[in-house]
């Protein structure tokens, strides 16, 4: 049985196109020796310019167990008046109302992630994110604390890795926090991380800790200006924290990068009202290229974030301009090129 164009043109992808789309990804890492080396290039996970990722999603609130938060994901076209890209719109209310129930103590939550990935010629379709330093989101936030979710293949299934989702409208829990963080930052013998065991008890890490660098604290009456209100923020895997049912599980293990199988993000502030968080891409990458950065001013302004030097230069120092061999071969760096291109010097004499 040979797939069709119809096949391959499905959305949601089925079976056949997951395969062939995979083994594209996997061929051009080996024909291109990518794995040698650390990638420069973006791995995109999700990207909701495509309609087709927002309905590859499912949404999750307290009303499983009775509650009233709202949770819904909705896709919002791009807008060429205000240079809006198409995105995800993450949104709803969140409501501590507690049920009928006794078994039921707390609400107050709502999240979404990308579904099951589904199966593919070698079984079940995971992320490898394992050549990458960063988990990458393009959003534009609402200022709640929001959280980051990732789950991998483990051994415990109800394990999941989360980092809070810092931005430069995150709003700490009250002002007097925030008034405590600025008289630390003022100080010259004082560092935020010690600020994060002072305000909470229980040792919570800095990850997922409510306070976050003193440069993204903004009050809630504060305003951003000169950029577009989108923001790339970058979050460290190896700063994940493994959580269970919401409580820090002990002993930390690392993120099982090569075997992802699902991104959300959550809100459990237990702060009620309405919450509004727009999503345009999630991607993994080991910082900011030139071919994203056109991408990166666009959309965000003067809130872009700068193209990382290492990734320019392929962290060998060099610059990545094409030169010549004097056999008529491109050079990338001062290194034989990828591919076919890299070969030809074998065939020729």
């Amino acid at each position: 049985m040979f797939p069709t164009a119809r096949c391959l043109s499905a959305k949601p992808a089925g079976f056949f196109k997951r395969s062939a789309g995979e083994l594209s990804r996997l061929s051009r890492i080996a024909w291109n020796s990518e794995g040698l080396h650390t990638p420069t290039k973006p791995y995109t996970l999700l990207d909701f310019e495509d309609e087709s990722a927002v309905s590859g999603c499912k949404t999750m609130a307290d009303r499983a167990v009775g509650g009233f938060s709202t949770a819904s994901l909705d896709y919002v076209p791009a807008d060429p008046s205000t240079g809006s890209p198409a995105h995800a719109r993450f949104h709803g209310s969140i409501s501590t109302k507690l049920p009928n129930n006794w078994r039921v103590e707390r609400t107050g939550y709502a999240a979404f992630r990308n579904k099951d990935r589904g199966l593919w010629l070698f079984g079940r379709l995971y992320w490898d994110v394992d050549p990458f330093s960063y988990l990458a989101l393009r959003v534009k936030s609402d200022g709640r604390r929001y959280t980051v979710n990732l789950q991998t293949d483990s051994i415990v299934e109800t394990d999941i890795h989360q980092h809070r989702l810092y931005t430069r409208h995150h709003r700490v829990q009250n002002q007097v926090n925030a008034d405590r963080l600025s008289s630390f930052a003022s100080s010259e013998t004082a560092e935020p991380p010690e600020l994060a065991d002072s305000l909470f008890s229980g040792g919570i890490p800095a990850s997922l800790s409510d306070v976050p660098p003193e440069s993204t604290i903004m009050s809630s009456t504060a305003t951003t200006s000169g950029g577009t209100g989108w923001e790339t923020i970058l979050l460290p895997f190896n700063s994940f924290v493994r959580t269970n049912h919401g409580l820090v599980m002990e002993p930390q293990t690392s993120l099982l990068r090569q075997r992802v199988k699902s991104i959300g993000i959550g809100l459990t502030d237990r702060i009620e009202g309405p919450y509004d968080l727009r999503i345009h891409r999630i991607w993994a990458t080991n910082g900011i290229s030139e071919e994203e950065f056109k991408d990166e001013q666009r959309i965000c302004g003067a809130g872009a974030l700068p193209i990382d030097e290492g990734v320019k230069t392929g962290w060998t120092g060099d610059s990545l301009s094409s030169e010549s061999d004097g056999k008529g071969q491109e050079i990338e760096g001062g290194k034989k090129a990828k591919g076919l291109k890299g070969l030809r010097s074998e065939w020729e004499p």
